[in-house]
């Protein structure tokens, strides 16, 4: 439902290196960033895909084989949703007053090894608000995550923001980006790696741009949809380029040369702060989210600039599980004498 309150919101991009492949360590400098943002006035603060305990950046460099080990550091160090860590978490944006979101690694509560690239965004109480697991792992990263679902696939209503979050290449997904909108964003966050070995040179093509790619797309989400975009990138530190490369001088400028970006965009598609590109830093920028009004009037992808008699897009939320168990419903009058884990006793 569409509230009257159009606030202004204090938002904060932050584009940080963890530490590499340590949750716990990660932790405490997120609870450090955290409390800077927030004594910087920020509202809302937003830390890059998988921040927590990082990218698996060794995916697009290493062949298969040679991942087995980081893969394992990656899973060891991953967090149960909810679970202690997630506790940690919302204790951090309630110690700040902040709403917090912060891209994780998760690992499955019943599969051994199976993760999942998940957002988590807590209230400024500590409460967790919206747990989303990214719908198609990209490219190389199908070798360390699980496809996720549609299961809050939807902003969140936090006294009027509406704040939705994709993660990295949902914000190329047409269909993900829409179903946000159609469902009243307003404040939209947009969450990506530090670096995209993508290099597309032996087929004549040319290095992938990361931090251009992230431009596009995200300007693209702001300017069709009239919505308030806040970026966030992580960082690599030398730590973990020199973890993945073993000395590789070739594979540690690849990693180093693809760097992301963090902005923040304005309903016309304007950065309004930023970008940050490669190095750490925090963003701050105050977004009034009235301004959207105006600018909807001009062209409502959701709303009057529409067809909805000739579209219609469907989703479907659920979360799938691995086994559905229908138990016996049964009345203890008609269960029969010989039904298992029962004892019958012959009365002559």
């Amino acid at each position: 439902m569409i509230s009257d309150n159009m606030p202004v919101v204090n938002v904060a991009a932050v584009q940080a290196a963890p530490v590499f492949l340590d949750r716990d360590a990660t932790i405490s400098k997120l609870d450090d960033l955290t409390a800077q943002a927030a004594r910087g006035g920020a509202d809302l603060v937003v830390f890059g895909e998988s921040f927590l305990p990082g990218f698996p950046i060794w995916g697009g460099v290493l062949a298969p084989i040679d991942q087995h080990d980081l893969n394992r550091r990656l899973y060891d160090n991953s967090i149960e949703v909810p679970g202690p860590h997630t506790e940690q978490l919302g204790r951090i944006a309630a110690r700040n007053s902040v709403v917090l979101s912060v891209g994780v690694t998760e690992r499955s509560d019943t599969s051994v090894g199976q993760m999942f690239n998940t957002n988590l965004i807590f209230d400024s109480t500590g409460k967790l608000v919206n747990h989303r697991r990214k719908l198609v792992a990209t490219w190389h990263e199908r070798l360390t995550w699980s496809h996720g679902d549609a299961f809050n696939l939807e902003p969140v209503e936090l006294n009027g923001w509406r704040l939705g979050a994709l993660i990295c290449g949902e914000n190329t997904n047409t269909l993900a980006r829409f179903s946000m909108l159609a469902q009243g964003e307003r404040l939209h966050i947009a969450t990506f790696p530090p670096a995209w070995s993508f290099d597309s040179r032996t087929q004549g093509g040319t290095d992938f741009d990361m931090s251009s790619a992230i431009a596009i797309r995200t300007i693209a989400h702001s300017y069709e949809g009239k919505v308030f975009s806040v970026v966030a990138a992580s960082t690599l530190d030398e730590d973990a380029v020199a973890q993945v490369t073993q000395g590789d001088a070739e594979m540690a400028a690849r990693l180093r040369g693809m760097p992301g970006r963090s902005m923040i965009v304005n309903p016309r598609g304007q950065i309004v702060a930023g970008p940050l590109v490669g190095e750490e830093g925090i963003l701050h920028a105050a977004v009034d989210l009235s301004e959207e009004i105006l600018e909807k009037t001009l062209h409502d992808i959701t709303g009057t600039y529409n067809r909805f008699d000739i579209f219609n897009l469907r989703i479907d939320k659920t979360r799938h599980p691995a086994l559905t168990i229908t138990e016996n419903s049964v009345s203890h009058s008609d269960r029969s004498d010989f039904e298992l884990g029962e004892a019958v006793t012959n009365v002559n």
